[in-house]
């Protein structure tokens, strides 16, 4: 709390003067304690040379900024697409999420020299215009440079990838363009489609919430497919998702073009009457013991609407609870038990990811009247996320930080006390000597310039 500032011909605190220049604060020890705005440059966010080490490991926002057309008059262009790229998503991945905030962090001397520029960023509005360029288009070129990052972060031929797919509610901010009502999430939201690998992002496509959660999904996996494979013909391709992506002419496409597939398969009474028995057994075995009990089998299932039988794995559950039967569709023929718990309970980390995102990295900062400006905004997100996750990924291999949230890594490893001297040879940035670190620090930056 700020009790008085220091004035030769005044002692009463003057709370109301905004031109203040030395605070005071109650004593310690007798000490004064006083504190003023003349520290001169001084950023928070230290660790924002950390994007611009994984931006220049990666490529991306060049590559993203080549997928942009520009239409402005090359001779009056102050910013260009790279600078207000480089610009929008550092801000994310450092907890910049509003436009808003650009109005002050562009005069930040480390964010300026982590876009590469010695003069004030973009404002708001010139960040806001650039959103308002969107279309189609450009949603399309921003989704293929996702795509080539994550094929080009492989030194050498995956023997094995597994795509996991899933949607996620995107709560909308007003009347804004493809608002819907949606049951299952009882909110007007956005419905967008993820495709994860691993902890890498390969597609963030936002949708309305009036379609089947689906939708799309078989043309965005032939996309991957047929991209993937002309980089590496001989890779094993799985898809992995849960059962609101159980559609047979994705899974007759997935047989026909050797694609394996790991899906969730909604229970209903037939599934429930074929798997009787094992229900049966699941529910003695538990009276008799009162331990939970899960028993694995397989059976042959089609569905009225499906082209053909298919193998269905089946988890006879009973515990406490009560019964808890589980059925996954599947086109491997492993154990029953480790298909289920080893890959395709695997998909739950996925959700993590899209939470980590959504949550840490503002994807569901949606709040644009366009609809092709949040589909940018959902991109410029997706692209945040892509270099935390190369840095998690390449800088922190082997820390404890290796398997940390991008929230985690951001309070310790962005958000760094930081004086900025610069002159005509170089630029030094000083930061804390108590930073508590500074081991983890110096792998980061090792690791990141051997990347």
């Amino acid at each position: 709390m700020v009790v008085g500032v220091e004035n030769k011909n005044q002692k009463t605190p003057l709370m109301t003067d905004c031109n203040q220049s030395v605070f005071r604060f109650p004593s310690l020890d007798r000490r004064k304690i006083e504190a003023s705005f003349g520290g001169g440059d001084i950023s928070s966010d230290g660790g924002a040379m950390f994007l611009r080490q994984a931006d220049r490991l990666t490529g991306l926002t060049r590559s993203l900024a080549d997928a942009l057309t520009d239409p402005r008059d090359p001779n009056r262009v102050t910013h260009t697409n790279v600078d207000l790229l480089r610009q929008r998503i550092f801000g994310l991945a450092l907890g910049y999420e509003d436009l808003n905030d650009h109005d002050t962090l562009r005069m930040d001397p480390l964010i300026q020299s982590a876009v590469e520029r010695s003069e004030p960023l973009a404002s708001s509005p010139t960040l806001c215009r650039l959103e308002g360029r969107a279309d189609r288009k450009v949603a399309c070129d921003f989704s293929k440079v996702l795509v080539e990052t994550f094929i080009a972060s492989f030194d050498k031929a995956p023997e094995k990838l597994i795509l996991d797919f899933d949607a996620t509610d995107d709560r909308v901010h007003g009347a804004q363009e493809g608002r819907f009502f949606h049951g299952y999430y009882d909110h007007y939201c956005f419905l967008p489609l993820y495709v994860f690998c691993g902890d890498q992002l390969l597609v963030s496509y936002l949708r309305p919430s009036n379609i089947d959660g689906a939708r799309h999904a078989w043309a965005i996996l032939k996309l991957l497919v047929k991209r993937i494979r002309q980089q590496w013909p001989e890779v094993s391709i799985t898809l992995r998702a849960d059962s609101g992506f159980c559609r047979w002419k994705m899974l007759r496409w997935c047989e026909a073009n050797q694609v394996d597939y790991v899906i969730g398969l909604a229970k209903n009474s037939r599934l429930i009457k074929q798997s009787q028995q094992r229900l049966d057994t699941a529910q003695e075995t538990f009276n008799e013991t009162g331990e939970k009990q899960r028993h694995f089998g397989w059976l042959d299932y089609k569905a009225r609407s499906w082209d053909r039988e298919r193998k269905v794995i089946v988890k006879a559950e009973h515990g406490p609870g009560g019964t808890n039967p589980r059925f996954v569709v599947t086109s491997l023929n492993d154990d029953a038990r480790e298909i289920y718990d080893n890959i395709y309970c695997a998909r739950g980390e996925m959700e993590n990811r899209i939470k980590e995102q959504q949550l840490g990295l503002f994807a569901d900062r949606t709040s644009s009247h366009q609809w092709w400006a949040n589909q940018f905004r959902l991109l410029l997100s997706s692209a945040a996320y892509v270099l935390v996750e190369t840095i998690r990924r390449v800088g922190l291999k082997g820390t404890q930080l290796a398997k940390a949230q991008a929230t985690t890594i951001r309070l310790k490893l962005f958000k760094i006390g930081t004086i900025i001297i610069t002159n005509t040879r170089r630029i030094r940035l000083l930061m804390s000597s108590a930073y508590p670190h500074q081991s983890l620090f110096t792998t980061l930056v090792a690791n990141l310039n051997s990347g």
